[in-house]
C-alpha cells in the first residue's frame, strides 16, 4: 500500500463522539496492523475539496496513493483486500465476509438508523412513527440473533463484516435496543472488547478531545 490518509472532521459535538464512522476505518487499519495517518476537514464550513472528495460533505474519506474512497463500508472493503487479518483470501470465505458487509449495511443499519434518529429527536414512543420504526429494527434483530447465536463471529474468523456489524450494534446497544437479544449484546461486548477497537476509540475521543 501506498501512504494511507484517513481523513475526518477536525470537532464534533458530544452527542456523535465514539460513533462517527472513521472509527470503523481506524478500527480496521489497527487490526490489520496498517500505517496511517489522520488528516481534518472544518467540521462547520464544507469546502469544495471535501466536496471532491465526499459528495455528500460527510467523513470519513480514506486515500491510498492517488485512490481516493468514501462511504465507510467501501473503505473497509477496500483495505479487507489489503490484509487477511480483516478478510480471508479463500473465495468462499471473502464471499461470506462481503455479503455480511452488506448485511449489515442494508439490512441492518438502514432499520437502525431511523429509529436511532427517532430517539434523537425525542419523538414519543406511543406515536405510529416510533411504533413502525421500532417494530422493523426489532424484526431484523431477531434474525440476527438466531444467527449470533450460533457462532462467536458472523463468517468463521473476526472479518471486516464484524468491524461493520457490531458498529451498527453498538449504536441500538447504547439506547438499550438490545436488551431482549442477548446473542446480538455478547457480540458487540466481544467485538468491543478487542485491542484495537479500544485503541481507536481512544484515537477518536482524543482527536475530537483536541479542538475542544
Amino acid at each position: 500500500m501506498s501512504e494511507v490518509v484517513l481523513t475526518t472532521f477536525d470537532w464534533v459535538p458530544d452527542l456523535p463522539r465514539g460513533y462517527v464512522r472513521d472509527l470503523r476505518v481506524r478500527w480496521a487499519l489497527e487490526e490489520a496492523g496498517l500505517p496511517y495517518r489522520v488528516e481534518s476537514v472544518p467540521f462547520g464550513e464544507r469546502e469544495a475539496a471535501h466536496f471532491a472528495h465526499q459528495p455528500f460533505g460527510q467523513v470519513p474519506w480514506l486515500t491510498d496513493g492517488d485512490l481516493s474512497i468514501f462511504e465507510s463500508g467501501a473503505i473497509l472493503l477496500h483495505l479487507g483486500e489489503q490484509s487477511e487479518a480483516l478478510m480471508p483470501a479463500a473465495q468462499h470465505e471473502r464471499s461470506a465476509v462481503i455479503e455480511w458487509l452488506f448485511a449489515a449495511l442494508n439490512s441492518v443499519e438502514m432499520a437502525s438508523l431511523p429509529w436511532s434518529i427517532l430517539i434523537f429527536s425525542d419523538v414519543p414512543k406511543d406515536t405510529p412513527a416510533w411504533e413502525r420504526f421500532d417494530e422493523f429494527l426489532n424484526a431484523r434483530l431477531r434474525h440476527l440473533e438466531t444467527v449470533l447465536a450460533a457462532r462467536e463471529w458472523l463468517t468463521d474468523s473476526f472479518s471486516i463484516a464484524d468491524i461493520l456489524m457490531s458498529d451498527v450494534l453498538r449504536l441500538v446497544d447504547r439506547f438499550d435496543g438490545l436488551a431482549n437479544y442477548p446473542a446480538c449484546k455478547s457480540y458487540t461486548a466481544r467485538a468491543t472488547a478487542r485491542p484495537a477497537f479500544k485503541k481507536a476509540y481512544a484515537d477518536q475521543m482524543a482527536h475530537f478531545a483536541a479542538a475542544d
